[in-house]
């Protein structure tokens, strides 16, 4: 499959005297909206191209590129919603702190879910409790996969708001390698969002919103054009397109879930993430594994998250494993740190 951003780049590095941005004056990837190089914000070369094939891949009728991250997204939506005259969303208390500001910027009043912890780990929301906050209020956001790599009860979800004729978009920044599967956010919302920096090989800030019909098209759109950058970074879009396009790899997928029940991981339904109980030890262990050159996601005062992407090695999996034999496991110490990406709890 061509990589339409990264051809046009690849083909346009001949020396040529910069009197346009970016300050540094260097030619090459870095560059800005030229006669070439198409514009995010009304395309109609090679980044049209690219948003084209991103919606064939991802089951979507329309996607926009974004180098603002998955918050951008999740500010997109949420306007197409205003737009829709929706005034409350209802979402789960730990949903990430930009479906809150999002909400308190577009004057949006938030219907909070409540979940229940287990073991210390926030659980995804019950059929229940999603049902009895769609009647209060007129749309819904879920996160699947959440960060400690549980997936949301989206086909309930879907089939409670198509009853009830209410919007359902969904937060899966930490999700866009299930493309390839049934779990995928985009077989469920009218809205969705993809942070593909954070699971597949893109640059740091680099996602996707995608909606699924043509009612969402034009506000989804507009909402993209208020709250992206106007001064886009042509790597960062070039690395999300050739990540969406990226291969599936079962070999890595295989070897996690392997390595998940060999080393006592929590069972989760991502194989992206392999979540370890330390409790007491959990900071030793943090500073251990660094020492060492291993760092993971996040330390939460119980857990610590390893996250992979279909480009791990094996190899780095087994180096891994060798430090945790040696590591000890404590349990669970009530007070634990909630990761930062949540302002709700």
């Amino acid at each position: 499959m061509r990589l339409h951003i990264r051809e046009m780049l690849d083909g346009q590095r001949t020396p040529h005297i910069s009197f346009h941005t970016p300050g540094h004056k260097r030619s090459g990837d870095d560059i800005t909206e030229l006669s070439y190089s198409d514009s995010l914000l009304s395309p109609t070369g090679v980044i049209s191209a690219a948003e084209r094939d991103v919606a064939g891949i991802l089951h979507a009728r329309r996607s926009f590129l974004l180098t603002d991250g998955s918050t951008c997204g999740v500010f997109s939506m949420l306007f197409a919603l205003k737009e829709r005259r929706v005034r409350s969303l209802a979402f789960p208390v730990s949903s990430h702190r930009s479906v809150y500001r999002a909400c308190r910027v577009l004057g949006i009043e938030p219907v909070l879910i409540p979940q229940e912890g287990r073991a210390g780990i926030p659980q995804q929301p019950t059929r229940e409790a999603v049902a009895a906050a769609v009647e209060r209020a007129d749309a819904l956001l879920l996160t699947s996969p959440d960060y400690y790599g549980f997936l949301a009860p989206m086909s309930a979800a879907k089939e409670i708001c198509r009853t009830h004729a209410k919007p359902f978009v969904i937060d899966g920044a930490h999700g866009s390698h299930l493309h390839f599967t049934d779990m995928y956010a985009g077989n469920f919302a009218d809205m969705w969002v993809d942070g593909v920096h954070k699971s597949l090989p893109a640059m740091t800030q680099g996602a996707v919103v995608s909606c699924k019909t043509e009612e969402w098209e034009a506000p989804l759109s507009e909402g993209a054009k208020t709250f992206r950058t106007t001064s886009p970074s042509y790597p960062i879009m070039a690395s999300v397109e050739e990540a969406v396009k990226w291969p599936r790899n079962p070999l890595i997928e295989g070897a996690a879930e392997a390595f998940k029940r060999e080393y006592g991981a929590v069972g989760n339904d991502d194989w992206t993430k392999i979540l370890i109980l330390f409790g007491e030890h959990a900071d030793g262990a943090q500073r251990t594994l660094e020492e060492r050159g291993v760092y993971p996601e996040f330390n939460d005062g119980n857990y610590l998250l390893f996250y992979l992407s279909p480009c791990t090695k094996e190899s780095e999996l087994k180096r891994l494993g060798e430090i945790l034999k040696g590591l000890p496991r404590g349990t669970r110490i009530a007070a634990g740190r909630i990761p930062i990406y949540s302002e709700g709890v």
